[in-house]
């Protein structure tokens, strides 16, 4: 009998429309604007949306630490899809699996994002914290693009 592992599911509603939401998870200039958990840097951003291409993301949070992760994208449906392996470079063994699926909606976009496969509660529930913090600063980040035609 399989032991099913712990995720997680957030659904947020961002004001844009998805193709700009998605430019924000696909394109690294626009990735290193609010990845990571806090105000904390991204020190550099790297995407291939494709099937079989990856991303990695080497971001500091305000703790001085530096957080090193990167997966591979299994579907890409642009604009409505992506689904993408996770892990962090120094723990490869952990690797989960993340799901973001958009919607249009009327005052934007509605993004329901699952994070499957963890190794553990305790790895669900600071994956939590670090994904609403990001989150944050994604909503306020496709704000600020509004008047701009980026993923327009």
């Amino acid at each position: 009998m399989s032991e099913e592992k712990p995720s997680l599911t957030i659904v947020r509603h961002l004001k844009a429309p998805p193709a700009r939401v998605y430019a924000a998870w696909t394109r690294p200039e626009l990735m290193a604007r609010w990845w990571g958990p806090d105000a904390g840097p991204v020190l550099s951003a790297e995407a291939d949306p494709r099937v079989g291409g990856g991303f990695r993301v080497l971001f500091q949070t305000l703790d001085g630490e530096t957080h090193d992760c990167r997966g591979e994208y299994r579907q890409v449906e642009v604009d409505r899809k992506l689904v993408f392996t996770w892990e962090w470079v120094t723990l490869p063994e952990r690797r989960s699996l993340v799901t973001i699926q958009l919607r249009p909606v009327d005052a934007g976009t509605e993004m329901t994002f699952t994070h499957a496969q963890f190794i553990d509660e305790a790895a669900r529930d600071g994956h939590r914290e670090g994904w609403n913090g990001a989150f944050d600063k994604l909503g306020r980040f496709i704000a600020e693009l509004e008047n701009t035609d980026v993923g327009d």
